[in-house]
C-alpha cells in the first residue's frame, strides 16, 4: 500500500513601508538630515536672492548657484530614497555618489558662505543667507561622516585557515 502525503507550506513576509514609497526613509535619521539640509539650502537661497544692495554681484551669482545646484541635486538624492529608485538601477554604488556628492557640496557650499560672509557689506538679509550657508556646510559634513561609516567603515573580515 501506497501513501502520499502532500505538504503545503504558506510563507508571508512583510516589510515595514513596503510598496512604491518608503516612508520610514522620511522617519529616519538620514532622512531627517537630508531634509534639514535642504530646507538650509532653500532658505541660503532665498535669503540671497531675495536680497537688495548686493555690494558684489558676482560673489552672489555664486553663492546662488552653488546652494541651488547641491539643493536640486540633494533633492533628488531624496527623491531616489523615498520612491526606492536606486534599487532599480544597481549598476550605479549610490552609496559612494552621494559620498562624492557631499565632499565636492561641503567644499563649494563653504566657499560660497565664507565669500557671502566677507562681501556682505552689512546689509541683513546677505548675513542671514552666509549664516544659513554655514549651517549647510555643518549639516552636510554630518552627513559626510555618516556616508563614510557606511562606505569606507569597518568591513567584515574573515580568516582562512
Amino acid at each position: 500500500m501506497s501513501h502520499t502525503v502532500v505538504t503545503t507550506t504558506t510563507t508571508t513576509t512583510s516589510s515595514s513601508g513596503g510598496g512604491f514609497l518608503n516612508l520610514g526613509y522620511t522617519r529616519s535619521g538620514q532622512g531627517l538630515l537630508k531634509i534639514a539640509q535642504l530646507v538650509a539650502l532653500l532658505i541660503a537661497f532665498l535669503c540671497v536672492y531675495c536680497a537688495r544692495g548686493w555690494t558684489d554681484y558676482s560673489a552672489f551669482r555664486y553663492f546662488e548657484v552653488v546652494t541651488l545646484w547641491f539643493l536640486i541635486a540633494f533633492l533628488i538624492f531624496y527623491l531616489m530614497y523615498v520612491f526606492r529608485l536606486q534599487s532599480k538601477i544597481p549598476c550605479i554604488n549610490w552609496t559612494m555618489t552621494e559620498f562624492l556628492h557631499y565632499g565636492v557640496g561641503t567644499i563649494l557650499v563653504f566657499i560660497a558662505s565664507v565669500v557671502a560672509a566677507v562681501k556682505n557689506g552689512g546689509v541683513s538679509e546677505l548675513v542671514a543667507g552666509s549664516v544659513f550657508g554655514f549651517i549647510a556646510t555643518f549639516l552636510l559634513a554630518v552627513s559626510i561622516w555618516t556616508s563614510y561609516k557606511v562606505t569606507c567603515g569597518s568591513q567584515p573580515t574573515s580568516a582562512s585557515v
